[in-house]
């Protein structure tokens, strides 16, 4: 594998179909890698996955599944969540941090659903943004997972893996999504972004990746920022569920 990223590194530079060829060519070996990828916050409406995905922010997604059983109990709805005492819904969410801020997203985001769209929640990117706390990674989170429209989630994990692919210099999430979207098929947008996210939460960490047993090593330009020594790197791999 190094010699092939040697290899690579010697080359002219990439064009535009290359870039293409090989963006779709690492999401097929992702593919193959993680034939499982998806969602790993626990839903089972879309409701729940809304809410779910803004206390996903600056915490893990176990830490929202260990949350969310007793938050959906006492607040089924968004007619209950909208008449929530916030002093009691930020009880039950304090484990998932930054949780004033997050209450009054999520009661604010309830009345809206509540006052403007009949209690349920909007399948249009523009309606779903203009909830409190929802921004387009929540929003493309729902819209994906919950009514099976395509949309890339950008997050921490997505962004740095784009760039170290070398698929982008962007660092604004939106201009980002913009780039990977005219490199990967719509159709496969929602569950590529599960395979990117899982690979940046097992292999490609932010801080010494697994490079000596990644899958893409052969094709990424970073191919070296971690051990390249498959004992060590192997070292590195982690499984879920991640706490």
């Amino acid at each position: 594998m190094a010699t092939n990223v040697a290899g690579a590194r010697g080359r002219k530079p990439e064009t535009r179909l290359g870039l293409v060829r090989r963006a779709r060519k690492m999401n097929r070996i992702l593919a193959d890698t993680y034939p499982d990828a998806h969602c790993e916050l626990d839903f089972t409406n879309s409701f729940e996955l809304l809410v779910a995905t803004v206390l996903s922010a600056q915490t893990t997604d176990v830490r929202v599944n260990l949350t969310t059983p007793a938050l959906f109990a006492k607040y089924p709805t968004p007619d209950d969540m909208a008449a929530a005492d916030p002093e009691d819904l930020e009880t039950i969410i304090k484990p998932t941090g930054f949780f004033r801020a997050k209450t009054r997203s999520l009661i604010g985001l309830a009345k809206g659903l509540r006052d403007r769209f009949g209690g349920e929640v909007p399948r249009k990117m523009d309606d779903l943004v203009s909830l409190p706390g929802v921004g387009r990674k929540t929003a493309n989170v729902v819209l994906g997972n919950a009514f099976g429209v395509p949309g890339l989630t950008v997050d921490t994990h997505f962004q740095r893996l784009v760039r170290r692919f070398g698929w982008t210099e962007e660092a604004d999430p939106v201009k980002i999504e913009q780039v990977v979207g005219e490199l990967i098929p719509k159709r496969e947008w929602t569950v590529f972004s599960h395979r990117i996210i899982w690979h940046g939460r097992r292999i490609c960490h932010a801080r010494r990746p697994a490079c000596g047993v990644c899958p893409l090593a052969a094709l990424c330009p970073s191919y070296g920022t971690g051990p390249t020594a498959v004992e060590e790197a192997r070292k590195l791999v982690r499984s879920g569920p991640f706490s």
